[in-house]
């Protein structure tokens, strides 16, 4: 496709048990980094992408979430409500499909924040989709290019950008940071339950349509006080 999605979808309902305790009267996503909350950092990317609408789950701390959210004026905010149940990454885009339309879509988590040197990382990633023969499109992270991300890899890529899990290898070069590219309808073969987006991105890979590309950038994953105090060391610096 040569042109990025309108829609998008922030996954914003996790429980933020790593980020304790500054997740003790918040959200995740409304911890702040560098002087912005973590959700309008990605939702910041999504606007510079031309994205034009940003579905967004909710469940621990809802209210707080979704009155921040209503103070942006430059996307259009639809919500999913997980209050009854959290639905983990995959049930979350499951429980939102409806919402979502059948046009391909960005999928954002919220504890991701990242440079962009050579400009709109999901522009451009978006532009290397092609929906007849991916089913999602991964933004991949080099190893050596990341900071807040433990463990040794995700993927090996290919020269097409066909993805092959690390699985027992010892270690891998690419590490997913965060944001894809997904035709809506991956989700539609699975049962409306709690259960990880993995188990869509297996099946996609077996049936050869699980892709990636890089991130062009450095990632920083703040996924606990630690991550997040040396993120904002690093924004810091950069300034």
């Amino acid at each position: 496709m040569t042109t990025t999605p309108e829609t998008a979808m922030v996954l914003a309902a996790g429980l933020g048990t790593r980020m304790r305790p500054l997740t003790n009267d918040r959200p995740k996503a409304l911890v702040s980094v560098r002087g912005r909350v973590l959700i309008d950092h990605v939702l910041d990317r999504l606007v510079d992408a031309d994205v034009k609408r940003a579905v967004v789950n909710v469940h621990a701390f809802a209210d707080l979430l979704e009155a921040h959210l209503k103070r942006r004026t430059d996307i259009e905010i639809v919500i999913s409500d997980e209050r009854a149940r959290l639905m983990e990454t995959g049930g979350g885009l499951k429980q939102a499909r409806p919402l979502l339309g059948d046009d391909p879509i960005v999928i954002c988590n919220i504890d991701s924040v990242w440079d962009e040197p050579s400009g709109s990382a999901i522009a451009r990633l978006a532009r290397g989709f092609d929906p007849s023969r991916m089913g999602a499109r991964l933004m991949l992270a080099a190893m050596d290019a990341q900071l807040g991300y433990e463990a040794d890899g995700d993927f090996f890529m290919g020269e097409d950008g066909a993805l092959m899990f690390r699985d027992n290898m010892p270690h891998s070069p690419w590490a997913y940071m965060g944001a894809q590219i997904v035709d809506p309808a991956i989700v539609d073969p699975e049962p409306l339950e709690p259960f990880s987006f993995m188990r869509i991105w297996r099946r996609l890979q077996k049936e050869g349509r699980l892709y990636g590309g890089p991130l062009g950038g450095f990632w920083m994953h703040v996924g606990d006080p630690v991550s997040r105090e040396q993120a904002e060391a690093r924004l810091a610096t950069a300034a």
